[in-house]
């Protein structure tokens, strides 16, 4: 059986020498190459969802290959289609990145330029070990199997408009159709997910942060597993402990929790961090939460255009959800949307605090009423993203939108010992 090998190569130069020379190894089928690590990952996540035999045995990556920088590449990879063997292509062949490309789950390492006989060498055993590794896959084991799930991240215009209420309801609303979800609390300093949510916790997310290989049971240990069946990845509840959470932790968190559940939706707060940013890069939906408010869509505004300067997310990328709206706001979503260049979510969440005080007073936010209005459009936001799972024909639909009612204004509530 031929060997299947995916060059992923951004530089039009490198592309041609390294498939030229891959197509003159014994039993080699290369597959048409891949320029960049989205593309990459989404190539390989379509083949997986037809059938891991579906997978190349083989991915080469060179060293410039982008946005996210090669290492972080094959962490993901590694950790998203265990079943694939990777080699890194690189001019730096010292020991240091050696080890450091195993470390992040290469099988190997070529240096450039190119020779046939260790590129064929290295392919060939990567290419064995890649088919017993498929070989254990069929018969069970400690390892992730997904193709990888969806990833939404939620962040806000600034403080107060509704990130942490949205990005709850979104989760609540997945896992209650079906889907294994997981809820992240990623701001590190302030989040208050558990206060929410009435949780008590030992573990968070800055436990994973030192952990370079987090197995499924590892992953399992640092999880609240909520009442509703959510899983709670929380922040820390001492905040100064966020700093342990780099952005080079946060991908690889978001990575195995991106293998193990359908659905992660990671709360990012108001504050940019390394780690938020590196999530919202990530993210397959990013999401900015804003009110209808000059002060909000100027924070939105500007939170857009940074995203777009560090090259995180670029503004046609990034979906603008509106919070507090009525048709009274002078400030409606079409102004929004050409402000601030983005995607506008369909789905509007009316302003109705009286809805929400009880159930946010009392950290009880997923018993919030199913007729409350907000919560109705905070779950039909949820299927707009396609993050439920479609019901049988005939069952019922846990409660449509209704369109715009009230006043909704939004507290952060009291903080709690966490």
């Amino acid at each position: 059986m031929p060997t299947r090998i995916l060059p992923a190569v951004g530089d039009a130069d490198a592309v041609r020498s390294i498939t030229t020379l891959l197509s003159q190894l014994p039993d080699a089928e290369p597959v048409a190459p891949v320029i960049d690590s989205t593309q990459l990952v989404d190539t390989l996540a379509r083949l997986a969802a037809e059938s891991i035999d579906e997978l190349p045995e083989v991915v080469v990556v060179h060293e410039r290959i982008g946005p996210v920088p090669a290492l972080e590449l094959i962490r993901e990879v590694a950790l998203r289609f265990p079943a694939v063997g990777v080699i890194l292509v690189t001019s730096d062949a010292s020991p240091g990145l050696f080890q450091a490309a195993m470390d992040y789950g290469a099988r190997g390492l070529v240096a450039l330029p190119l020779g046939y006989e260790e590129l064929a060498s290295r392919v060939q055993a990567v290419a064995q070990w890649s088919v017993g590794v498929r070989r254990h896959l069929g018969s069970g084991g400690d390892v992730f199997t997904g193709v990888g799930g969806t990833v939404v991240t939620v962040s806000g215009a600034k403080g107060g408009v509704g990130t942490t209420l949205t990005a709850i309801q979104l989760a609540l609303a997945a896992q209650a159709s079906g889907r294994g979800t997981a809820l992240v609390d990623m701001d590190l300093q302030t989040g208050d997910i558990a206060s929410y949510l009435d949780v008590q916790f030992r573990r968070s997310v800055v436990d994973l942060a030192a952990i370079t290989d987090i197995s499924p049971r590892v992953l399992a240990d640092a999880v609240f597993r909520h009442d509703t069946g959510t899983a709670l990845l929380l922040a820390p509840g001492e905040g100064e402990r966020g700093e342990d959470v780099t952005d080079r932790a946060a991908r690889q968190i978001v990575s195995a929790l991106r293998s193990r559940y359908e659905v992660v939706v990671i709360d990012c707060g108001a504050q940019l961090s390394g780690a938020g940013a590196a999530a919202v890069e990530m993210a397959d939906t990013a999401l900015l939460v804003t009110t209808p408010d000059v002060v909000a869509v100027r924070g939105a505004k500007r939170a857009v255009r940074m995203w777009d300067r560090l090259q995180i997310r670029k503004a046609e990328e990034t979906t603008v959800v509106v919070n507090r709206h009525s048709r009274g706001t002078e400030i409606q979503p079409a102004l929004i949307q050409r402000i601030t260049g983005t995607a506008i979510a369909a789905t509007t969440v009316p302003a109705n605090f009286k809805e929400l005080q009880g159930a946010v007073d009392a950290g009880r936010l997923h018993e919030l009423d199913g007729k409350s209005t907000v919560k109705q459009a905070l779950w039909g936001l949820a299927g707009e993203l396609g993050l439920v799972k479609a019901r049988e024909p005939g069952t019922q639909k846990p409660g449509r939108l209704r369109g715009d009612r009230g006043s909704v204004s939004f507290r952060r509530r009291r903080e709690t010992g966490g």
